[in-house]
Parts: C-alpha cells; sequence; structure tokens
C-alpha cells in the first residue's frame, strides 16, 4: 500500500480495527492458511475435509491428509515455474476439486489468487488478467482456446496450465510424481500477506479489485464458524461458485477452519438439494434468495428425507424479501438465518442469531418491512452513518458501514476507489439501511437498499453503466439506461428504459437482441420499456429508481436464456 498516501493508509487502518484492536493484533490461533492446514492434516489425518459431486455427480472424497498432499504437489509445481509469494495466479474454470487444491496450493506459498468467473464476456476476462497482473493461470481444458486467444498481448503472463476434464489435479501427468512434502525452500506467508483478489462491479466501468489477506479470510472463517457452532463433527455444504467469496470463504476456508468436512457441488441442482443434504448429513449450507425462490418454487417433497441433522440455511448475497423468507420457512420448516457482507469485507459481517426463539427469529424476518440482516459478527463494529460520516441513531437511515479484521486489505491500483470507500475511517459499503435495539441491546441492521447503483441479480453485482453503454450505440436510441427491478427469481432483474430518436422504429425485441449479442445473457437486459424522457437529477445524473416501478409487471417473472 506505499503507493497511497500516509493519511488514506490512517484512515484504512482505522478500518482494519475493531473495538480500538488493530488487525496487527491477531484473534485468530493462525497466522495464515498454511499453518491452518498442516495443523488440521496432523489432527485429523484420514477424516473426510472434501467431498465433490461433478457435473455428473459422481462423488469423490479427499482425506485431510490426501488434500494436504495434493496441495503440497500442487505448490511444488508453482515453485517449480518460478511462483513466488505475491505473485498472482488464475483459476480459469467451475466448481471443481481441483480448484479448490490450486486455491490452496497458492495460500501455501503465499501466491495471490484471482478467480475467473468462465461466465464473463472476453472482455471483462481479459480485463482481469490483465489488471491483476496474474503470472500463470490454471484453465480447464475446455477453455483453453477461448483463453489462448484472449492472452496473447499479456507478456506478464508466462504459463497456461491446462487441466484435462477428467483428471484431477493431484494425478496429472506433471504432478503425480512431485513430492507430496513441500519443498523447504518455499517462503512462508504471513498474516498481512495478500491471499485472494476479487472483483467487483462497480459504479464505474471497470470492476474493483478487492485484495484480501490471510488474515481477513481466517478472520472471517473463525467467526462464521463460531456463529454457527461448527464444530469437528459437523459438514457444510457448498452449492454456490467458488469464484464468489461466499462459495470460498463460507463452505471452504470456514470449514477447514473448524476442523469439519464439506460437500462441494460443481452446480446448484433444485432436484437434488434437500436429498444430499440427507445423504451426506449436512448441518449447514449457504445459499444466495435466488436458490430459496427456486426450491420454493418446486415444493420438494421432504418428508420421508432423513434431515435430523439439518440444522439451518445461511443466506446472504442478495435481496431477500420478508415474502420469499415467510414462504420458504412455512414450507420446509427449515430456518434462514440470514446474513450481510461483501467482498470488501471478506464475506459476512453479521447474522441473525441462531439461537432466537421461534418467535423472535419471525419476528426479525418480518416485523420491519425487510427481513433482518443481523447482529454484527465479533470482528468487526457497524453502524449507520449519514454522508457527513456522522452516526445516526436506531431507527434513522442512513449508510451502511463496517470496521474491523474482516475488512479488505484496499482496493488495489485504483486510489480513487481507496479515498471515497475509506473517506471517514470505516469502510463506506454503499448500501442504506438502518439498525434497531433488542431487549439485550443488541443491535439489529436492516438493508433497505444501495446508494450505489448496483443491480444485484441472484448475488452478483452488475454495474449498470456497461449496460447503458450497449444502449446507447443502438442506432435509433437517444437515451436508454439500464433499471434493476425487483424480481422473486433473481432478486433483481436487468430491465432497460429507452427513449426514441424521432421517427425510428425500433422495437424491443429488436433492443434485446442487440443486447444480447454484445453481453452475457445474466447482464442483458430481459424486458425494454420506451418513454418520451430518461428522469435526470438537475446535474444531469440518469434517475434508476424513478423507473423501477414502471417494470412492476415482471416482479414474478421468470426469464430463462432460452425463452
Amino acid at each position: 500500500m506505499s503507493e497511497l498516501p500516509p493519511e488514506l493508509l490512517q484512515k484504512i487502518g482505522d478500518a482494519r480495527t475493531v473495538n480500538a484492536i488493530a488487525s496487527s493484533d491477531l484473534l485468530t490461533p493462525f497466522r495464515q492458511i498454511r499453518s491452518l492446514l498442516f495443523a488440521q492434516a496432523d489432527r485429523h489425518e484420514e477424516k473426510p475435509f472434501l467431498i465433490f459431486f461433478d457435473g455428473e455427480n459422481r462423488r469423490r472424497e479427499y482425506s485431510y491428509r490426501d488434500f494436504t498432499d495434493d496441495v503440497c504437489r500442487t505448490a511444488n509445481f508453482l515453485h517449480a515455474r518460478g511462483i513466488r509469494k505475491g505473485d498472482r495466479i488464475a483459476t480459469v474454470a467451475f466448481n471443481h476439486s481441483d480448484t479448490v487444491i490450486q486455491y490452496f496450493a497458492a495460500f501455501i506459498i503465499g501466491a495471490v489468487v484471482v478467480p475467473i468467473n468462465v461466465g464473463e464476456d472476453d472482455k471483462r476476462v481479459h480485463y482481469l488478467l490483465s489488471d491483476s497482473r496474474v503470472r500463470l493461470a490454471f484453465v480447464r481444458e475446455q477453455f483453453q482456446e477461448r483463453i489462448r486467444s484472449l492472452t496473447a498481448d499479456l507478456p506478464l503472463l508466462k504459463h497456461l496450465i491446462v487441466v484435462p476434464s477428467d483428471t484431477r489435479v493431484g494425478h496429472h501427468a506433471d504432478l503425480r510424481h512431485l513430492s507430496s512434502g513441500l519443498d523447504p525452500a518455499i517462503e512462508e506467508p504471513v498474516d498481512s500477506d495478500e491471499a485472494l483478489i476479487v472483483y467487483t462491479s462497480g459504479t464505474t466501468g471497470n470492476p474493483k479489485a478487492v485484495v484480501l489477506t490471510h488474515y481477513n479470510l481466517l478472520a472471517d472463517a473463525m467467526a462464521i464458524s463460531d456463529w454457527h457452532g461448527l464444530t469437528t463433527e459437523s459438514r457444510m455444504m457448498c452449492v454456490l461458485p467458488i469464484h464468489h467469496v461466499n462459495g470460498t470463504v463460507v463452505t471452504l476456508v470456514t470449514p477447514l477452519f473448524a476442523g469439519c468436512s464439506v460437500v462441494l457441488n460443481q452446480k446448484f441442482q433444485t432436484e437434488r438439494f434437500f436429498s444430499r443434504i440427507a445423504a451426506e448429513q449436512i448441518d449447514v449450507v449457504s445459499v444466495v434468495p435466488t436458490l430459496l425462490q427456486f426450491l420454493h418454487h418446486a415444493h420438494i417433497k421432504t418428508e420421508e428425507l432423513e434431515l435430523w441433522r439439518f440444522r439451518h440455511i445461511i443466506c446472504g448475497a442478495g435481496p431477500l424479501t420478508v415474502d420469499l423468507a415467510t414462504r420458504f420457512e412455512q414450507l420446509y420448516q427449515i430456518p434462514i438465518i440470514h446474513g450481510y457482507g461483501l467482498s470488501e469485507t471478506t464475506c459476512y459481517s453479521c447474522f441473525l442469531p441462531v439461537d432466537l426463539t421461534r418467535e423472535k427469529h419471525r419476528h426479525w424476518l418480518s416485523a420491519y418491512g425487510f427481513p433482518s440482516i443481523g447482529v454484527p459478527l465479533p470482528i468487526n463494529q457497524m453502524a449507520i452513518h449519514d454522508d457527513e460520516g456522522r452516526e445516526l441513531e436506531a431507527g434513522e437511515r442512513g449508510e451502511i458501514v463496517v470496521r474491523g479484521h474482516n475488512v479488505m486489505k484496499y482496493y488495489y491500483n485504483n486510489r480513487d476507489a481507496n479515498e471515497q470507500a475509506f473517506s471517514h475511517g470505516w469502510f463506506r459499503t454503499g448500501d442504506e439501511g438502518f439498525f434497531q435495539y433488542d431487549e439485550q441491546e443488541r443491535m439489529f441492521f436492516f438493508i433497505t437498499g444501495r446508494l450505489k447503483e448496483l443491480i444485484i441479480r441472484g448475488g452478483v453485482n452488475i454495474s449498470p453503466f456497461e449496460i447503458d453503454e450497449v444502449l446507447m450505440n443502438i442506432p435509433g436510441v437517444e437515451a436508454g439506461i439500464a433499471v434493476g427491478f425487483e424480481n422473486d427469481w433473481y432478486g433483481e432483474e436487468v430491465g432497460a428504459y429507452v427513449k426514441l430518436r424521432p421517427d425510428t422504429e425500433l422495437t424491443g425485441d429488436r433492443i434485446l437482441a442487440i443486447c444480447r449479442k454484445q453481453l452475457p445473457y445474466a447482464r442483458s437486459p430481459k424486458v425494454v420499456l420506451f418513454g418520451d424522457d430518461v428522469p435526470v437529477t438537475s446535474t444531469g445524473k440518469y434517475q434508476r429508481n424513478k423507473c423501477k416501478p414502471l417494470f412492476a409487471e415482471w416482479k414474478s417473472a421468470q426469464f430463462r436464456e432460452n425463452g
């Protein structure tokens, strides 16, 4: 962070404290992920750590010892190719045990993982690889030609390691003969070393690079593990993409910290969700509201399933409505532990308490018009601030702010974003909310909307500006803006509000088709509405929120990529 001015470094340092305890004063028993992994492998040996179901539902099981051996082989492989502490490596893949091994191999040598979402368009993938200065990329076989075509002008990217589709990394021809003992020449990381860079959409064009340290990951994993009562006998399940912090932190690092097991699914399958929970004896699973909607719509019969161990569902990363939460819990009689966090706060910052009575749980999910996102985790503090950084009282709406040991190191290569995010010595989330006290004087927080103009579709942040650009470049469009409208299936969907030029004959279907050619389906508008004027402020900024009610009739619509 040496390129940042001292006064900004001080503000970032303030935002990384909790109750006046600096992030250099560790609250975790481990200083970095390597010592955690080796300690758990020595303690648990043949106990299952990672159980993986691939796209054909074939099951693979890795004991703690097997997993650690494969991680060490892959770490030696990386080190032999010149990867050192601080170097960035990318993973171009979907959920796979290979990818988990690659993550931890990078962690234990102090390299920094840059996960790449293969669903992104070529322009975005190229930007991520270039901006993060990746030196090596693990690429699954089916994506190799695409990635080779994108990286010809990236001289820093020296190695593309193609991972065969049907071979796990530990048995790759280049790896199987390597030692499972870590090369003693490999330098040991420390708590403040960078471990993960994840990109999050912003209200300017390019995504921002969130830099998380080893201690960030360990601190949040410890807090999540403690909050949800995980023990060495627990078993979690991951159905979310591990290129997001939710999948990585909640259901990879947290189980390792707790010394328990995790069942990783290559993809979410509605029809197998509860049966797999029963068969694998899962205690806790993490989802986003979109998946709750799919499960509720499916009305799965669970009476005959052995779900006696299944305690609750963690839900966050997108707008959960009171209606969906209530309907889901009534149908399945499974409590939703709602929470909130951002990539910039490693993952979760708060949760509903797991020990609330049924009546109190229902109260905090439904009594205030928004489901509560819960109480701050002990590793961080939360507050509501006004525009000037003044703390607001209970019930007053303002910006949700966070400070603590899970707050990121900084945004990489983006001074302006750091100046804005840490302007008052807290991390400013850009989300609007309020809090209420309970009888124990605990602060229960609520999120009411976003101050930043992000669209959150299925837990994924989408910047409207890139969609605006496509709309404005369509011949015949005088003005066009992307609008995130409420949707039962994805929390929000993408709409377009368009003003046409005079004498232009342009249909909504034609606009949708043009957008679809230039944008991935997830970021493409699903509905186009026409108007005579696009609402703007006195300074010329678009007022997207004024357009949202116009899309109300599509609230319950389920949009599908192939019709």
